[in-house]
């Protein structure tokens, strides 16, 4: 009797086991932990500043909410949703803990520690009990996921009915010449500047290759439907650089 050959899954241009995918997005992130706000404003020049901006004014944050921020990191998004709701809870989960070490620094002094909490976790099966949480988030994240799926399906369980769901993800443009022009920037510039500025070439490398391997906006629509997410509906920004999915658990 053979086993049966282990399911496989991109890892940047790699196909690898599903086994070793979130080993290795952690080896990631725990390299460019402390890089890693200073290389999204320098690959970006400062747009995905813009991007989690109108993620806010879609999501309309208000008082007393409770927030789940899904590969949270340095709780960029987790921030600018308290600063929004005005007074409110947000959960910053993460599989990676120098990437949420990096988050309370930044927390503490912006005296914000007694409104967030700091949980390593997977998304494919977060530590929370159901109908828990007002709003999910995931931000440039739910693409280093295993499953995305599955990580849909777990938004739609911990969330109350009423609840919110919204995705921000790097995605394709729907011009190809502009699409082409945009690869050539992110695979000859970006590793370039990941070893500059973070020392790491390999890393950036991969998170530019991640992208091309995601979802189109239409394809990832239907993924937010099939967990059973309802008014769900998405925005381009930048022209489809990055965009941003909302669903409704109703």
């Amino acid at each position: 009797m053979t086993d049966k050959p282990e399911n496989t899954t991109h890892f940047g241009a790699q196909t690898v086991p599903e086994s070793e995918k979130a080993g290795r997005v952690q080896g990631v992130f725990s390299s460019v932990a402390n890089k890693y706000d200073i290389m999204n404003d320098v690959m970006s020049g400062g747009i995905h500043r813009l991007w989690k901006d109108a993620m806010m004014d879609w999501l309309a944050p208000r008082p007393g909410q409770r927030l789940l921020d899904v590969a949270g990191g340095t709780g960029d998004i987790s921030f600018r949703f308290l600063k929004r709701a005005g007074h409110g809870h947000a959960t910053v989960l993460d599989l990676t803990e120098p990437m949420l070490v990096e988050g309370r620094k930044r927390a503490e002094a912006a005296r914000l520690s007694d409104s967030l909490d700091w949980i390593v976790g997977d998304a494919m099966a977060l530590p929370f009990d159901d109908n828990t949480f007002d709003v999910y988030t995931i931000s440039f994240g739910i693409r280093n996921v295993t499953r995305p799926q599955e990580a849909l399906n777990e938004a739609f369980r911990v969330l109350r009915p009423g609840g919110r769901l919204m995705v921000l993800e790097f995605s394709q443009l729907p011009n190809p010449m502009m699409q082409a022009a945009y690869d050539a920037y992110s695979f000859n510039v970006i590793p370039r500047m990941g070893q500059m500025i973070a020392g790491d070439r390999d890393s950036y490398q991969y998170l530019v290759e991640s992208i091309r391997n995601f979802p189109d906006q239409e394809s990832f629509l239907r993924m937010v439907r099939a967990a059973g997410f309802e008014n769900a509906k998405y925005r381009n920004m930048t022209m489809g650089v990055a965009c941003l999915h909302s669903g409704w658990k109703l």
